[in-house]
C-alpha cells in the first residue's frame, strides 16, 4: 500500500501525512501519529471503547511475535467496509486522531536535548 492508497482511502477526512517506519508508514495529521500501515493492512489507534467498536465491525488487533512472545499494540485494522466507504473511513480516521491526540496530551513533555560541548 503506497501513501497515495492512503490519502485516496481517508480523502474525506483531510490530508494525511505518511512516513516510513520499520517497513511500514506511519499515518499523520495534525502532527500525530493516528494509525499505520503494516503487511498491507491500515491499523488505526484505539482506546479501550474504540477497540470494542472495532472489533466489533470485525476488526483485527495489531499484534507480532517477538522474542519468542505475542506483542499487541493499541492498533486495529481498518474494517473491510471502510475501505472503500470514504465516510466511513473519515469517522473512523477522525475517532482514532482523538485517541491519538489524547495520548500525546497525556504524555509529560519532551525534555530538550542538551548541546553537546
Amino acid at each position: 500500500m503506497t501513501p497515495d492508497d492512503v490519502a485516496d482511502i481517508f480523502a474525506a477526512f483531510r490530508p494525511v501525512r505518511c512516513r516510513r517506519m520499520f517497513g511500514g508508514l506511519g499515518i499523520y495529521a495534525d502532527g500525530v501519529m493516528f494509525g499505520l500501515v503494516a503487511f498491507e493492512r491500515i491499523y488505526l489507534k484505539a482506546d479501550p471503547d474504540f477497540s470494542r467498536d472495532l472489533e466489533a465491525m470485525g476488526a483485527e488487533r495489531f499484534t507480532y511475535e517477538a522474542k519468542g512472545r505475542q506483542v499487541s499494540l493499541p492498533y486495529w485494522t481498518l474494517p473491510e467496509s471502510a475501505i472503500d466507504d470514504a465516510e466511513a473511513a473519515a469517522e473512523l480516521a477522525a475517532r482514532a486522531l482523538r485517541v491519538a491526540l489524547a495520548a500525546a496530551a497525556s504524555k509529560p513533555p519532551r525534555r530538550p536535548k542538551r548541546a553537546k560541548g
